[in-house]
Parts: C-alpha cells; sequence; structure tokens
C-alpha cells in the first residue's frame, strides 16, 4: 500500500547539503523517523516526498529553500542585552544557545555579533536558505 496523508511511517534517512555535508540521519538518532504524514511533524517538502512510497522503497528526495526553511529573514536577526543571555558561559561569535518560548519549545539562535553590552542573535533556522537532499528508505507504515 502507498503512503497517504494520514499513514503513521518509520523512515530511515539521511539529510545532506548540495555540497555533500551530511546533516543528519537517522543513524546519528539511533532509531527510525517515525511521523504522521500530513500532520506538520517534519518539514512541508519531506513530508510530500514519502507520499506514494511503499514499504522497503528507496528515494531521493531534493528540496529547494520553500521546501524546507524558507529564504533567510534579516528581521530574525536581533540585539539582546547581554545581562539577558545565561550566565556560565561568556557569549562567543558562532556560540549557539536554545532560547526558551513561553509555549516550552526551543528556538536555536547563533550569537553572530558580541558587543560591550550587547550580542547579536540570528534566529534563523541553521539550515534556512538552503537546498537539502534527503536519502529516504521506508521500513514501516501503519494507518
Amino acid at each position: 500500500m502507498p503512503i497517504k496523508e494520514g499513514d503513521k511511517i518509520k523512515v530511515e534517512y539521511q539529510g545532506k547539503l548540495d555540497d555533500g555535508t551530511v546533516f543528519d540521519s537517522s543513524e546519528k538518532q539511533g532509531k527510525p523517523l517515525e511521523f504522521q504524514v500530513g500532520s506538520k511533524q517534519v518539514i512541508k517538502g519531506f513530508d510530500d516526498g514519502v507520499i506514494g512510497m511503499e514499504k522497503g522503497q528507496e528515494k531521493e528526495i531534493t528540496l529547494k529553500p520553500s521546501e524546507a526553511y524558507g529564504d533567510y529573514n534579516p528581521e530574525l536577526v536581533k540585539k539582546v542585552p547581554k545581562d539577558q543571555l545565561p550566565k556560565d558561559k561568556e557569549p562567543e561569535e558562532g556560540m549557539m544557545l536554545l532560547l526558551g518560548l513561553p509555549n516550552g519549545a526551543q528556538l536555536p539562535a547563533k550569537i553572530t555579533e558580541v558587543a560591550d553590552k550587547e550580542v547579536t542573535l540570528d534566529l534563523n533556522h541553521p539550515l534556512v536558505g538552503k537546498t537539502l537532499i534527503f536519502n529516504v528508505k521506508v521500513v514501516d507504515i501503519s494507518s
């Protein structure tokens, strides 16, 4: 039975950039990725790319930025007073932070500049603006 919206599936995957750099894999996570197709648990292009696949099938899915994490948004670069950052480490350019949101979710932020009293944070996803290539193998499908 081909995968359709609403199915719960398990896939093994490897995600890489168009220069061949691997940024994630199910092997790195230690288990297959499990999600419900069409429920927005994964990026849209990945969700759409598995529809129609069958158990045991392998496929390469290439996603343009618009199907993945979108294009770079300069409005997501913010200056924040240094005293609002965690006190346990001195902020450095290139450092990644996890910011807690009111709903309990965490948002990755990269420090792009450190000044005397403030730091500049880039809240764009680290994979924004990039073409992503996924090698996917369906290991299980359940309705």
